[in-house]
């Protein structure tokens, strides 16, 4: 295996597992909302949510501009909702209003599902194709 193909096999690999831990996020924040858990516990949740994504959103964004991805503008369009989504959802829950927190929360989850259904799947393909 030549050394850009391992690196995008790699890389293709660690964007998988980077997206798991997002999702498994959202799961414990819509698990512990749902079941009215601890505020504090809920407010951690988030905050490592937000930190999170943020982080892997910089790692994707910046390998699309590597590849010279052709759909980069509308798919970073997804990651700015998403993020002022879970800083919405945060900003609710701080100021009490933790009551919404279960529902947005579970919208976000299905939001971002879909998105690396489509959106990040199509990524992972134009990388494979353009080794």
């Amino acid at each position: 295996m030549s050394g850009m193909a391992e690196f995008n096999t790699a890389s293709n690999a660690d964007t998988e597992r980077e997206h798991e831990m997002q999702l498994g996020l959202l799961r414990e924040l819509c698990k512990a909302a749902g079941a009215n858990g601890d505020p504090k516990v809920i407010g951690e949740i988030l905050d490592r949510l937000i930190d999170y994504s943020e982080a892997h959103f910089m790692s994707e964004e910046l390998l699309m501009r590597l590849k010279s991805y052709d759909d980069y503008e509308d798919h970073v369009e997804d990651h700015v909702m998403m993020l002022d989504t879970l800083r919405s959802i945060a900003a609710s829950h701080a100021a009490g209003e933790s009551a919404l927190v279960a529902g947005r929360a579970a919208e976000t989850l299905d939001f971002i599902g879909r998105h690396i259904a489509t959106r990040d799947r199509r990524f992972a393909d134009y990388v494979r194709n353009n080794l």
